[in-house]
């Protein structure tokens, strides 16, 4: 009998592999003669390896103006993430490049090495304007090919070299080896990172987010930022209600035990292919709790699977929106969280000086 989900790979997230029909591209399904074929022939289906496709943009920051996060510009120095996190909301960008947000985009990576390069021509042109730049608000910059590529690290030598300020957002405990970079920029309020904890149970780790760091190597992380004088807050996000809900005061009661000033978070997104995925996360891994589930992120999501409007769609609506939120704040209270956001200061960066040009006398 074949399996019900013939695409799931070890240590992947994802249990399918569709390209999504919203752009008018063919759809890839496999043929139910083949998969009865296949898995009598050769049994559960090989892991899958990883590729990286090497990519040259033009520039480097991505600009946005919404209304409801804290930054206006941004730097992604790969697409897709080998982390696997199901309910990656970035997931459906892959399918601007005719390749699935299922698989494709856990397992089929793009690296952008010129990212430097486009950074210093950017940052030195006369009209720029310093803000704080977010790196991870996409896909992590410290997922596992930055060992190998060093892109977020080039990026952040640059930008204290120019001393400009900075925000991180990582499932990584990677972010410690660029640790004395940051130490040196958070003395001048230049750096801030946020560290994203889901869950503290392994196996539910393994399941939402199969190649991230273990969580106690995250609150490790957390930890060791914290006592090199480095702004660190735990990201308790998304938070998946019936699945890992319950774990709220006790991810901020270690989160505080680490070090952390605070915590945010924000409820399950699923945007696009997101919900189709994750539904099919949940068959997998969640059959008895599967409708339970969905049922209470579309309470939270006013009926739906998800909510693009602004405001709402980071925070959520209704009672169990309000829940967790009051969850939250008692929990921070009692553990002396702060609700202070990271203050960055802009007024002391200087434009790098490119090859070929001459520096300004003032």
């Amino acid at each position: 009998m074949p399996s019900r989900f013939p695409e799931q790979r070890a240590g992947r997230g994802a249990t399918v592999n569709e390209v999504p029909r919203r752009f008018g591209l063919a759809a890839r399904e496999a043929d139910g003669d083949w998969l009865d074929t296949r898995e009598a022939l050769d049994g559960e289906p090989p892991p899958l390896r990883t590729t990286v496709t090497i990519e040259s943009p033009r520039t480097i920051i991505t600009k946005n103006a919404s209304p409801d996060v804290g930054f206006d510009r941004s730097i992604n120095p790969y697409r897709g993430c080998e982390h696997g996190c199901i309910y990656c909301f970035a997931r459906p960008t892959h399918a601007f490049h005719d390749l699935s947000p299922g698989l494709d985009f856990e397992t089929r990576l793009f690296a952008k090495p010129n990212a430097a390069e486009l950074l210093a021509k950017e940052l030195a042109a006369p009209s720029y304007q310093c803000r704080p730049i977010a790196f991870g608000t996409n896909t992590d910059p410290y997922q596992p090919i930055e060992g190998r590529y060093r892109i977020t690290r080039a990026c952040l030598e640059l930008l204290a070299g120019c001393r400009h300020p900075i925000t991180i957002t990582t499932k990584s405990d990677r972010v410690v080896s660029d640790i004395e970079l940051l130490r040196g920029m958070a003395r001048d309020d230049l750096a801030a990172v946020s560290i994203s904890v889901t869950s503290l149970d392994p196996k539910t780790a393994r399941t939402l987010e199969p190649r991230a760091p273990h969580p106690e190597r995250r609150l490790t992380a957390v930890r060791k930022l914290a006592d090199a004088g480095i702004p660190v807050h735990v990201s308790i996000a998304p938070i998946v209600p019936q699945v890992t809900d319950h774990e709220i005061e006790h991810l901020v009661e270690r989160a505080a035990e680490a070090g952390a000033r605070g915590v945010s978070f924000i409820p399950v997104r699923l945007p696009h292919e997101v919900a189709p995925l994750f539904r099919a996360w949940l068959e997998a891994h969640h059959p008895d709790r599967a409708a339970k589930v969905m049922a209470t992120i579309q309470a939270i999501r006013g009926g739906r699977d998800n909510d693009p409007d602004f405001f709402t769609r980071m925070k959520g609506h209704g009672p169990w929106a309000d829940l967790i939120r009051s969850r939250i704040q008692i929990a921070s209270r009692k553990h002396g969280l702060g609700r202070q956001r990271f203050q960055l200061r802009a007024d002391l960066f200087t434009p790098p000086v490119l090859p070929g040009t001459q520096m300004s006398l003032f």
